[in-house]
This record gives structure tokens, C-alpha cells and sequence, in this order.
């Protein structure tokens, strides 16, 4: 008899997933150790971070699939309305349902017990597996995502697992005595002071006149507006919503496709979701480059003062997240000298960009994100 973690492996299978993003759930540790045996997969650390990935992924052709606790579904519901939903990007989501059976931790209960109403409040889809039986089901979800071009979410009950004799998270478990990790420090400071004398415009247009057949992933609001009156091109994806998702999407699409993937990040982006580094720095792409565009400011609300302008520097955030190529730039020469130099070495790179705050007068972009998505994605099957 099939264990229903084997099942579900059977169906992700089927469904030819080719990614799984991952976050544990004590429900679901005997299907974590299955999945890294027979899929892609990336560690997250935090279930946002998931959304983009995968979205990037999707449009480079893949399909992939999340496994979280239900928990996540509250740090992601933004996530998946201002990019899935809006952008049409399929996401199938296997979510460990706590808080409505055998729930030992109180602070479960109040999310599991309201989620399938936030849910359907969000007019987000889900289906409820509750028994063993009805894991067929899973099938349907992921089958209805892609079909659908939409996030399905499953949720499936602790019960679900009661019956199981697999015993994978034993297999798999840590060694008794793990050895010390050694590590070693790379930083490289230099104390300099480099004053701001280009807008994020200068600097967007700067590395748009070096674009032939890269990707692009821009941050939402007035930088996707600049670089769309720049030099808009179909293998520029513009964003419309889930901030702090920009390198996350640019991971995704970096690990499915040999192209050249550019980010247009910010500090307030990057700021909301600093987390994003360390996974990127983790895979480690070598076809990435992230620009980080760093005015000090939310520049598309006004520009209200953000942490980097004071209290910490960007460049030395992301070598300390592992990313070993970095640099920092405050002139429009010395960004196109940095980035051809990181391009040619083909390897994870960082660029940090000093910036004055300030926008130009862009024009709105006359795409829908659907537009924008269909667009971005047949020119990648080019």
C-alpha cells in the first residue's frame, strides 16, 4: 500500500512539477525528505520570497509547486493577488492546514480555523483534503492552477498523514554530533564617501543602452515606468505590485534560463524583504545581476526617507548574505564600466547604486499585467 507522501510524490510526477519551494511543517517532515530526493528545490525563508520564485520560474517554462504551513498563507495573500492573480501566473500550493485537527499550539487555532473564509474573501481557490483518500485531489489542484492560470491552494489536514508508516524524516535526519561549520569572512571595506549626482532614471537608461537579448525584472511603480520610456522591450518584465519580490522573480527565471537576468531592485524593496538575498546568494545563480537602486527613499510615495539613507549600507548587507561579487557606483560611467565587468565574469553579482532621490515624468505603461506577463513570456520561447 502507498504511503500517501508517495502519493503525493506520484502526482507531482505526473503533473510534471519540475521545482518544489519549501518550508517545513512538523505535519508534513516524512514529505520534505522525499521531495529533495526527487525534485528541484529551493529552502525558502519566507513564503513571499516562494511566490516570486516561482513566478519567475513559471515564466521561464517551468512548472513549480509550493509546500508550506497554513501559516504562510498569511504572510503571501498580497503576494498572490498583486502578481499571480493580476499577472495571471499559475501557482499550486500544498499547505499543511493547522489549527482544526489533533492542533496542540494555540496560537494555530486562530488563523487555521478562519483561513478557508480569508480565502475565499480574497477570492483566492482552495480545496480541502481531509483524509487520506482524498488525496487524489492534489492532482486536480495542480491541473486547475496551470489550466487556470491561478494560485490553487490545498489544504490538507494533519489527518491526512495519521495512517502513514513512512519514516523518511528519520532516514534523513541530522547526524548525532553534527560537525562545527567553519566559515570564513570575505569583506573587503574601503572607506569612502560617494556622493549622489545621478537620478534612478540616469541610472536605469545607463544599463538600458547596454541591453541586447538580457532579461529584466523592474520594481513596481515609477522605475518600470522610466525604464518603459527608456527602452521598452518584450524581455522587460514590469511589475505592478508585490513589492520586495523583484530579485526573488529574477532568481526564479535565473535558474530556468541561460540568459542574462538584470534586476532593477530598491532600497525600500530590498529593505521589505532582505530575506530575498540570502536565498539568491544560497543558489547562487551565475547568470544574475542585481541592480540595487538606492535613492534613501520610497521614491514612487513620495519619497519618504528609508533606512539606507543613515543606518546601513546595501553593499555590505549583500556580501554578508554570501554574495561575493559586489560593488558600489555613484556615477553613470562607473555603473556600465561595473556591469559589463560583472557580465563578462558571468558569476551572482551586486551592484549598489548611489542615488539622489527623485522622478522623472514618465508616461503610464499602456500594458495590463496580463499583457505584460503573455508578452514577456513568448519572448523568452523565442
Amino acid at each position: 500500500m502507498t504511503n500517501p507522501e508517495e502519493e503525493v510524490i506520484a502526482i507531482m510526477k505526473k503533473m510534471d512539477i519540475d521545482l518544489a519551494a519549501t518550508l517545513p511543517c512538523d505535519r508534513i517532515k516524512n514529505l520534505l525528505p522525499l521531495i529533495s530526493e526527487n525534485f528541484p528545490e529551493i529552502r525558502l525563508t519566507r513564503e513571499e520570497n516562494g511566490v516570486g520564485i516561482c513566478a519567475g520560474a513559471y515564466l521561464a517554462g517551468g512548472k513549480p509547486m509550493m509546500f508550506i504551513q497554513s501559516t504562510g498563507l498569511g504572510n503571501m495573500i498580497n503576494a498572490l493577488e498583486s502578481l499571480n492573480v493580476i499577472c495571471k501566473i499559475p501557482l499550486p500550493v500544498l499547505a499543511s492546514w493547522r489549527g482544526v485537527y489533533g492542533e496542540g499550539i494555540e496560537a494555530q487555532v486562530p488563523l487555521g480555523t478562519h483561513l478557508p473564509e480569508i480565502l475565499e474573501g480574497a477570492g483566492l481557490v482552495y480545496t480541502i483534503i481531509d483524509e487520506a483518500e482524498k488525496l487524489p485531489l492534489l492532482e486536480s489542484v495542480i491541473k486547475d492552477a496551470f489550466e487556470n492560470l491561478r494560485p490553487h491552494i490545498a489544504l490538507i489536514s494533519p489527518k491526512v498523514w495519521e495512517s502513514s508508516d513512512c519514516c523518511s524524516w528519520e532516514m534523513a535526519g541530522l547526524p548525532e554530533k553534527p560537525e562545527l561549520m567553519e566559515r570564513t569572512c570575505n569583506f573587503n571595506f574601503r572607506r569612502e564617501t560617494l556622493k549622489p549626482v545621478m537620478l534612478r532614471n540616469d541610472a536605469i537608461c545607463a544599463i538600458a543602452s547596454q541591453l541586447d537579448g538580457e532579461i529584466t525584472v523592474t520594481n513596481l511603480g515609477v522605475p518600470c515606468k522610466e525604464l518603459y520610456a527608456c527602452k521598452d522591450r518584450e524581455l522587460n518584465f514590469y511589475m505592478f505590485g508585490s513589492m520586495g519580490l523583484v530579485s526573488s522573480i529574477g532568481l526564479g527565471l535565473a535558474l530556468r534560463t541561460k540568459k542574462t537576468v538584470i534586476t532593477f531592485d530598491g532600497d525600500g524593496s530590498l529593505l521589505m524583504n532582505p530575506n530575498a538575498l540570502l536565498e539568491i546568494a544560497k543558489e547562487a545563480p551565475k547568470n544574475l545581476i542585481i541592480i540595487c537602486l538606492d535613492n534613501g527613499a520610497y521614491g514612487s510615495t513620495g519619497s519618504q526617507e528609508t533606512c539606507a539613507l543613515r543606518y546601513i549600507d546595501l553593499e555590505i548587507f549583500a556580501t554578508a548574505c554570501g554574495i561575493q561579487n559586489a560593488a558600489k557606483v555613484n556615477s553613470a560611467e562607473g555603473l556600465i564600466e561595473v556591469f559589463k565587468k560583472f557580465q563578462a565574469m558571468q558569476e551572482l553579482s551586486f551592484i549598489h547604486v548611489i542615488l539622489k532621490p527623485g522622478n522623472t515624468k514618465a508616461p503610464n505603461i499602456p500594458l495590463s499585467p496580463e499583457e505584460v506577463t503573455k508578452r514577456f513570456k513568448e519572448a523568452l520561447k523565442a
